[in-house]
């Protein structure tokens, strides 16, 4: 095990930044580039398409994983066929834009996909109430994973912002792991996931030179949502801990969806720039400090509830509602999902 933390991760990271170079040159010899408009939050013309080096880093630091024995083989087919899968979709659509109902069908079937490889969920406690593992909870678990998916999406709208969060919250998860299931060598998995999109950070930081693009922020948020599931078949309270960990993500992409819903006069699933990231960052005039914002609540607010939640200390759905009550307020201070200027 010290050997994969000395060789793969720096591997996965030197790969990643390697794989986002050439998928640069591909993306400007394609002509693959986001064009800023009136939605957009960059103000310079830029190649997307650059988080396919996360998916293949990734997805083959997976194989490596399992061939060494620290990682069991229904993991590794959930994740390769979920991850890949997605993956290919948004790859399409960043070249084609396919139709919303299409990608959605994607994003369910990819679902279906993992829970039935990861065996479903596990049997929950949520507020003294037993939570049986049957296909209602496991229908609600899908929908859950295919938010996160298309809410990664939704926050991939400034410089550095999803590779940040991405980084911090698989910090997170090795932490939790740590804490928790230390032998198990499972904390690999949000390791390596972090040393990938690090490799592509370098690329993505603001100035970006490269976006991620659909295939590599769905990627990231279904990869993240299966990481939360794992680990509760480990431990059921770890899936709280991660829901923490993921609270910046979820609260700004559903508070501003909400507010757009019940707002009127607003086509809500159009693209925009009304989430509260956008919002500071326009208040700033740059991306850097409201992506290193979001990296700083990870670590300085979130990672403390989530250890106590997964350590038995505070409950779990307590320990949410703790999490985000600060987080809805700041959302709501940054008028996340009002008309945009």
């Amino acid at each position: 095990m010290t050997t994969m933390l000395f060789v793969l991760l720096p591997t996965a990271v030197a790969v990643a930044l390697g794989l986002t170079w050439v998928l640069r040159r591909y993306a400007l010899a394609r002509r693959l580039i986001d064009i800023p408009n009136e939605r957009s939050s960059h103000a310079i013309p830029t190649p997307r398409g650059g988080g396919m080096a996360i998916v293949v880093t990734f997805l083959g630091c997976l194989a490596v994983l399992w061939t060494h024995g620290l990682l069991p083989w229904r993991w590794l087919v959930a994740m390769l066929g979920t991850g890949g899968f997605v993956a290919l979709i948004g790859f399409l659509d960043d070249h084609y834009h396919l139709p919303r109902r299409w990608r959605f069908l994607a994003h369910f079937t990819a679902a279906a996909w993992a829970l039935s490889w990861l065996q479903g969920m596990p049997t929950m406690t949520i507020a003294g109430f037993e939570l049986p593992a049957n296909w209602l909870c496991n229908g609600i678990v899908a929908v859950y994973l295919v938010w996160l998916l298309n809410l990664y999406n939704f926050m991939d709208g400034i410089d550095g912002i999803a590779s940040v969060e991405a980084i911090t919250v698989c910090l997170g998860g090795v932490l939790l792991y740590l804490l928790v299931a230390p032998d198990s060598g499972l904390w690999l998995l949000p390791a390596t996931l972090a040393a990938a999109v690090a490799g592509f950070l370098y690329w993505n930081y603001p100035p970006a030179r490269i976006f991620m693009g659909d295939a590599g922020s769905g990627f990231l948020g279904m990869m993240l949502g299966i990481l939360s599931i794992q680990a509760a078949r480990i431990a059921p309270a770890l899936l709280w801990s991660w829901i923490i960990l993921l609270g910046v993500f979820i609260v700004d992409a559903s508070v501003t969806l909400l507010r757009r819903m019940f707002a009127g006069g607003q086509t809500y699933l159009q693209a925009h720039r009304s989430h509260a990231y956008q919002f500071a960052a326009r208040r700033c005039g740059a991306h850097g400090p409201v992506s290193l914002a979001v990296g700083a609540v990870n670590v300085i607010w979130l990672y403390p509830l989530a250890v106590l939640v997964a350590l038995g200390y505070l409950d779990g759905l307590l320990g949410v509602l703790i999490a985000y009550t600060p987080l809805v307020g700041a959302a709501v201070y940054l008028k996340a999902g009002t008309a945009s200027s």
